[in-house]
């Protein structure tokens, strides 16, 4: 809750570059975090007090699905839900079968992130995506455009990419 303001402008600032912002409406629910916890699907404004959302709900996966369906690039830093329990892994594991068929169909699909790459991985589709990278967050760093620490250093000594 201490992050609902700064979701808001997050949203607003999309909606004011014309950029679609898709959040989940329905989550699975676990009434604790573990592999044998009870478990439901609700509507994310119908989540009963003491339960949790571990994954995406079936019509959050469906939207998701049918809005990376016609992407040409698609960059993924992130599962969906708690994937290495299989009660909260159909989220994950059903983008990451859509991607799988998106990268067939020529898009180019970064995974990036440690979580993000087991994902993949433990649905058997690693090497059905474009591009897999376990730096999650430097990825997006340099997405952001910023000068990643690493290639400054061999920037300075003259052994970057240029090769001088």
């Amino acid at each position: 809750e201490d992050k609902i303001g700064l979701a808001k402008e997050l949203e607003a600032k999309a909606k004011a570059k014309g950029v679609k912002f898709i959040l989940p409406t329905d989550v699975v629910l676990a009434d604790r975090f573990a592999a044998d916890a009870n478990t439901k699907v609700a509507k994310v404004e119908d989540i009963p007090e003491g339960w949790m959302g571990l994954d995406n709900g079936p019509e959050s996966t469906k939207m998701i699905q049918a809005e990376l369906s016609d992407c040409k690039t698609i960059i993924w830093n992130g599962p969906m839900g708690v994937f290495e329990m299989e009660k909260f892994a159909a989220g994950t594991n059903d983008v990451a079968k859509t991607l799988a068929e998106c990268t067939a169909k020529g898009a180019i699909t970064i995974i990036g992130g440690g979580d993000s790459v087991a994902a993949v991985e433990a649905a058997g589709l690693a090497d059905k995506m474009s591009h897999i990278s376990t730096g999650g967050g430097a990825s997006l760093e340099l997405l952001e455009g910023l000068v990643l620490p690493g290639v400054a250093a061999l920037d300075s000594r003259g052994d970057g990419p240029s090769g001088s």
